[in-house]
């Protein structure tokens, strides 16, 4: 069953709607936890008399809430004890959010008050909203499109201000408009395509095949160029991956504690303490970095996996005077630990951007040489650590000059210091900024159902070109052209099925 939304009344909800059913709806609209002030949401018709049964007003005059007017005064639960000073707010509808009557309680932003209000408003006849039902409604009553409605949730989870600017943009309904002129040109050639299949005796003019093959894959690149900002905006939204790796006792943990400001990783002298990955998220000038700690490397290139140049021979079981440890001591590491060190290699070969950490205070080891080898330069930073050291200024120098012979960019580091971690944020962003270009001010980025569904449209728009080059019969054209028009009307929401509701409505949080 699906629902067209064009068809509800405003002011209405139907029965069919998912998760809402007639009534008047409550939640907490405002975060878990103490704070200055929260917010209890009320929507449906019941609202203001609901809120005016409990609110008493220190003005003898009032005589109820006046809409669009903040009201002081304080709640009372049925015992006549008092609940808070609140200001109210009353929104009528259908000018409301929702589209039908809203008030909001202003309340002080304790838990136990919000909760006593919540019960005692829930006691009178409300009923506790179902999450994203506030926002469900608005899209029900037309308030808002269904791309609108998602980009409420991604304007509350946005990390940056570039993941919010990408939301605000989808909310002012930009993404909307693009799909509708989509839509627009669709239906047009869908109406000259009727003509053939509707009066095939007639003596009317027709679409010639090779202007319908035209027009299909001129709005095959109308949604080709919608699908191109998903990537771009996906590290706006979702961060990209930089991962500190090293051999042990490098340092890394110690400059993931420097970089996020906090004692995030524990750090040893004991090798291999760092056994699991650790995540932090960095904030680079509005770009989500996802900053991973790995576990300490040890052992030869080939062991590392880091697509190093062919081992060498008798390199296994060497022993130099710069290497404490037998190089193939990979092979005795205890499983969790040998476990850690292939979730390393993994994330080494995913990440946009690899930190290649080496203690700049200690000779080159020849784990670290090899490892170096391996690693792209278009994607590797290597930081000499430890710069803080004197031994550092003259040790420093080999890896430096083996680095550059690499092609790798190097860039000298203090995690006890803070030395050199502000021109490593911003090297680190310079270069994942050449992966990412950072949003227009006009972008409009499709989320990832969004993205599913244009990619069905742009499927059935080839398919249409393909098959009328093919010279199909038009009844068999109409039905390509008709998909490719009802999965945009998907997109909008006027027409959407109910399990595509349940699944957006419910990662929402309860007061929105």
């Amino acid at each position: 069953m699906s629902i067209n939304a064009s068809d509800i009344a405003p002011g209405t909800t139907p029965d069919t709607a998912p998760g809402t059913v007639f009534g008047t709806i409550v939640a907490i609209a405002t975060a878990a936890g103490p704070g200055a002030v929260g917010i209890v949401r009320l929507s449906g018709p019941e609202a203001p008399a609901l809120a005016q049964a409990l609110f008493r007003s220190p003005h003898p005059g009032f005589v109820g809430l006046k809409p669009r007017r903040l009201h002081h005064g304080s709640l009372v639960d049925a015992a006549g004890r008092v609940l808070d000073e609140v200001l109210v707010a009353f929104m009528p509808g259908p000018g409301s959010f929702t589209g039908e009557d809203v008030v909001e309680l202003f309340c002080h932003g304790g838990p136990a008050v919000l909760r006593a209000v919540l019960e005692e408003l829930l006691t009178r006849g409300a009923r506790l909203a179902t999450p994203g039902e506030f926002t469900l409604r608005a899209f029900l009553n037309g308030r808002l499109d269904l791309t609108q409605a998602e980009a409420v949730a991604e304007m509350i989870a946005a990390p940056t201000r570039a993941a919010l600017h990408l939301a605000q943009m989808k909310l002012s309904g930009a993404l909307s408009q693009r799909i509708a002129a989509l839509r627009k040109a669709l239906e047009s050639l869908r109406a000259r395509l009727c003509l053939a299949v509707d009066f095939p005796d007639e003596d009317v003019e027709c679409l010639p095949l090779p202007q319908l093959r035209q027009e299909a894959l001129a709005a095959a690149a109308g949604v080709e160029r919608l699908l191109a900002g998903v990537e771009r905006a996906r590290a706006w939204r979702e961060g990209v991956l930089a991962v500190l790796a090293g051999r042990v006792n490098a340092g890394k943990s110690s400059l993931m504690n420097a970089l996020v400001g906090r004692r995030r990783a524990l750090v040893s002298a004991t090798p291999g303490t760092t056994r699991d990955y650790l995540e932090e998220q960095l904030d680079l000038s509005g770009l989500l970095v996802r900053l991973v700690d790995t576990a300490g490397l040890r052992g030869p290139a080939g062991d590392l996996g880091l697509m190093a140049a062919p081992p060498v021979e008798g390199l296994a079981r060497a022993k130099t005077p710069d290497s404490p440890e037998p190089l193939d001591s990979v092979q005795s590491l205890d499983p969790v630990e040998r476990e850690g060190q292939d979730l390393s290699r993994e994330f080494m070969g995913r990440a946009e951007a690899v930190l290649y950490v080496l203690d700049a205070s200690a000779p080159l080891h020849l784990v670290d040489r090899m490892a170096l080898e391996g690693l792209p330069p278009t994607r590797t930073l290597v930081l000499l650590n430890k710069s803080d050291l004197a031994a550092s200024r003259e040790l420093s120098a080999e890896a430096l000059g083996v680095a550059r012979g690499l092609g790798l960019e190097c860039v000298a580091v203090s995690a006890k210091t803070g030395e050199g971690l502000e021109e490593l944020c911003a090297r680190l962003r310079e270069r994942l900024l050449g992966t990412c270009a950072e949003p227009g001010v006009d972008e409009v980025a499709p989320n990832a159902r969004q993205a599913a569904v244009l990619r069905q449209a742009r499927a059935e728009l080839v398919a249409l070109a393909d098959d009328a080059e093919a010279g199909m019969p038009y009844d068999i054209l109409g039905v390509r052209l008709e998909a490719a028009c009802r999965l945009l009307s998907e997109l909008t929401g006027e027409i959407t099925p109910d399990g595509v509701l349940e699944d957006i409505f419910s990662k929402f949080c309860l007061g929105k």
